[in-house]
């Protein structure tokens, strides 16, 4: 099994997506993997830097950066981690050459396409020892909502892609708040 862990919790000011964020920043391990999921924006890099040291882990320490999507306020920080692979939507980026991106990248953590709040969108799905988290980015600002996305590039398709994920996980990590619980109906 993963292991998945909120390094920072992430936040916004609004639900009209104006002011002050951060994007949810999350650690994921798996046998060879060290895993930093959306850098983001931060007051300081320090607190990133802080919550490794905190995990035992430096900048060094992390082999691959996953980015959920193309906004900015989910990947400014990616320079932080020279040495790391970059995980996004077109591949996986080595330096200045870009491979072919599996969807299974480890028996424990799949990555699937959930656009909608934008077209290069992607989460990671990671079985772990309490069920299967869904890292999702903006496909979920927070538990709370918004409902209505002011920036999805495709509101069906979000739409869509919220009930692929809540299908399938246990948990999900959004993109601006906590871990939560999917409650699953029964049918």
């Amino acid at each position: 099994m993963a292991f998945v862990k909120i390094l920072i919790q992430g936040f916004t000011s609004g639900n009209s997506g104006e002011g002050e964020t951060c994007p949810t920043i999350t650690l994921v391990r798996d046998k060879n993997i060290v895993m930093v999921v959306d850098p983001g924006v931060l007051e300081s890099q320090q607190a990133l830097v802080g919550a490794l040291q905190k995990e035992g882990l430096k900048l060094a320490d992390v082999n691959y950066v996953f980015i959920t999507h193309s906004h900015l306020d989910h990947y400014r920080n990616i320079g932080m981690f020279e040495q790391a692979k970059t995980i996004e939507y077109f591949g996986i980026w080595n330096k200045g050459f870009c491979e072919d991106r599996p969807d299974q990248l480890t028996d424990d953590i799949e990555i699937i396409k959930t656009p909608g709040h934008n077209y290069d969108a992607l989460s990671l799905l990671v079985k772990t020892d309490i069920g299967l988290i869904a890292i999702v980015g903006d496909v979920f600002w927070s538990q709370r909502g918004p409902r209505n996305d002011p920036y999805a590039s495709n509101s069906k398709k979000l739409e869509e892609s919220r009930q692929k994920v809540l299908d399938l996980a246990d948990y999900i990590i959004p993109g601006h708040g906590p871990m939560f619980e999917v409650k699953k109906i029964i049918k």
